[in-house]
Formats: structure tokens, sequence, C-alpha cells
């Protein structure tokens, strides 16, 4: 029996490093470039159109924006924004899109037969800012907003952007070690203040104002404001190690399923240092509110390389630096799926298909959908079906017919039973 694969969903003609979902357009949105370097590798980002074709899904290419020299690696979505860390920079995209007016049925057909869909291995046509994509009646267009530098160091780089709850304002770390606070859509700075000794790896930002921050220091730190409030300390009441040092690569928060308005936070940690043995890597989900360990599981041997949390906060995902691909349930820290090594080089963003907006359409028959994208240029598709169980009312419904069958029988047999 052959080794499980994923579907093969889109190939771009670049390195792919960011992921997002739109919620109410149902477009995947995949970005990355070959950057600077005069190689030939395009730069852009590309918005997909999903659709359910004959019981599967498929992506198909819808619009693509140029981004000129500078390759996006992490991108944040706020509606129709996007921010696109970019080098040094932030830069703010807004998309919109809207139906074809004033053609004919007969146009529409034609324009159908004249414009198929690009699927992986073609070649798209890129498209310059503010230009019109139109496909199967659907135009899109980009516009590029305000752009800001958010990193100041020697190599300055830009790892990590997040929006707050209220799209509002949105958070930047890099590897200055600084998180900087910016209004949406100017880009006023309203705070900045040095979090980490060394490179931010990540950061979230929680409904209350919390802001839990990661980095090569080692440390996972609590802010309300630029005001330490706790610092995280997974291995209390976890695993413990003679001289293996550990760092925090990934944290999200996510929602307590049916408590809307309980969050969990959850943690990946990963060897400081490559070992020839490697050492496990641990995921760890912690109380949003008093940020107390709640559950530590081995994730397995192969290093983690990025984390999503599905929208009700039922599902984890997860990609590795091998290429492999993972999903788990949030409450129990349970694998459900997993694929060895399915882009054969590092996963740098997974993204779930959100349960809002289109996705039940899209997602059809199965629990859930996870998107992973890999410098390999390729986009994949990873489904969980859904998991068999029965009804409690066709339980209720059984019992009742076998004890009337149980009585048909014995009346049957020993006639004047009842």
């Amino acid at each position: 029996m052959g080794r499980r694969r994923a579907p093969e969903l889109y190939r771009a003609p670049f390195p792919l490093y960011a992921l997002q979902v739109d919620p109410s357009t149902g477009l995947l949105i995949a970005a990355g470039g070959g950057g600077a370097a005069k190689t030939g590798i395009k730069n852009g980002v590309h918005f997909l159109q999903l659709e359910q074709i004959n019981g599967r899904l498929s992506a198909s290419l819808l619009h693509s924006h140029d981004t000129e020299t500078r390759a996006t690696m992490n991108l944040a979505l706020a509606g129709n924004i996007l921010a696109a860390g970019q080098d040094a920079h932030c830069q703010l995209l807004r998309f919109q899109t809207h139906q074809q007016k004033g053609k004919t049925k007969a146009e529409k057909a034609g324009c159908k037969e004249q414009g198929p869909r690009q699927r992986k291995g073609a070649a798209p046509v890129e498209k310059k800012s503010g230009a019109e994509t139109h496909q199967g009646g659907i135009e899109l267009s980009v516009e590029n907003l305000q752009a800001v530098q958010t990193d100041f160091s020697p190599d300055p780089f830009q790892k990590v952007v997040c929006f707050n709850h209220d799209n509002t304002l949105l958070a930047t770390g890099g590897t200055d070690g600084y998180v900087r606070i910016w209004k949406v859509p100017s880009l006023e700075k309203v705070l900045e203040f040095r979090a980490h000794e060394g490179e931010i790896e990540d950061l979230a930002l929680g409904p209350n104002g919390k802001l839990v921050t990661v980095g090569w220091d080692l440390k996972a730190s609590v802010w309300q404001k630029d005001q330490l409030v706790t610092q995280l300390h997974w291995q209390e009441n976890g695993p413990t190690f003679s001289n293996t040092p550990y760092r925090y690569q990934a944290c999200r928060f996510g929602q307590v399923p049916d408590q809307p308005t309980r969050l969990r936070l959850f943690t990946v940690q990963i060897p400081h240092k490559r070992l020839r043995q490697p050492p496990p890597c641990y995921l760890t989900a912690w109380d949003g509110s008093t940020f107390l360990p709640l559950r530590t599981k081995s994730c397995g041997h192969e290093v983690i390389s990025c984390l999503s949390v599905s929208e009700s906060g039922t599902f984890l995902g997860l990609g590795t630096v091998t290429g492999s691909v993972a999903i788990y349930i949030a409450f129990s820290l349970q694998r459900l799926y997993y694929v060895k090594e399915a882009h054969g080089i590092v996963v740098t963003d997974v993204a779930f298909l959100p349960e809002k907006g289109r996705g039940p359409e899209l997602l059809g028959f199965h629990e859930t959908a996870l998107f992973s994208v890999a410098v390999d240029s390729r986009c994949q598709l990873h489904l969980l079906p859904s998991r068999r169980s029965v009804p409690v009312w066709l339980l209720l419904l059984l019992c009742v017919g076998l004890i009337v069958m149980t009585i048909v029988l014995l009346q049957g047999v020993f006639p004047g039973f009842l």
C-alpha cells in the first residue's frame, strides 16, 4: 500500500511563503516570490477562486498581483485588507470583487470558452497594481494602500504581522526584537517596545488586548500594551529534560468550542539546536485568561515550522521543515491526519478553510480542510473526512425497535405471554 499523498491544488511560478483564506468570498490568497535577486523569479500575491466541481474542491487563478522586487513572506487578513510583510516593510493591500455587468448570456458563454481556468503548472499572467482580472463573470481589483518600515535591525526583516480583533490595529515583529503597533489603514505608529533579546519568531493578539510574543531568546511573554504581564513556563507541567534547550516556534489564540467567550492559547516548542538524534517537538494548550498550561503532548521528531488554528478552535494544523503536514484535535491534542513529506521541503504556512461564509459550501461532506504552501511553489489540500458517529436519537430509536421485536417474538413463541 502506497504512502498517503495530498492532492496538489495549485502551483505558482515562484516559491510560496504565506497563505490566507477569505471567508466571505472563499478566495485562497497565496503569496511569495524570489525576492530582489535578478534570477527571473517574479514576486506576487495570487488570488485563487475555490469551487466545488464534480464533488471535488478545486482552485483557479482569478488575479495575480505583482509586488515588483519584494517577495511577500507573511500575511494577515482583515476583511478585504491584506497586510503583507515584504523585507523590512509592511504593505497594505485592498482587494475588491464584483460581478461583471451588462453582458448577455451568449457573451458570458463566450468568455467561459475563451478563458479556461489556470490549473497547476500553468504560467499565470502577471497584473500590475490596480489592474483588474475577469474570470467567469467575476472581477477582482487590487490597490496598494500605505506602506511602512517595521524593522530596523542591521539586517532588517519583518517576520510576523497580525490584526487585532476589530481590525483597527495591527502588530508587527521582526529581527530587531521590537513589537510595533500600527493604526489601520493609516499605519500611524501607536506603540513600540522591546519584547525580546533577538528575533521575534511569532506573536498573537487576543480579543482582550493581551499580546503574546515568542522569540529566539527562548522566552514566551504575555503583554498588556508594553507592560509585561507574565511569561509562559510550559515545562512546569510537561516533560523534563536534562540538557536540551527548547524555544517557542509559534503561538496562536483559538476559541473554546461551544464556549465563544473563552479562549485557549496554543504554542509549539522545538529544540533550540539541531541534534544528530533530534528530540521531539511539543504542542501545548494554555488557559487563555490565566496562561497556565493545560496539556502538553509530543508531536513527533520532525521540527515544526508553522501552526494554524481553525475558526471554531476545534482543529490545529501543523507543517514541518521536512514538508510533512498534520491535523490535530485541539481539545486532546490527538493527531487525526498526517502526510509525511507532503511537500518534500519546508512547509512555510498552513491555513484552514473557514467554517463560516462560503466555507460549508466548499467543504462538502468533509469535517475540515487545511491548505499548505511551501518553497516548492505548490499549494496542497488536506481533507479530513467526517468521523462517523451515530446520533443519540437513532440509538434510542434502535433500542425501542429492539424491545418491540423482542416482545413480538415472545408473543409468537408463548401465546398469551401478554
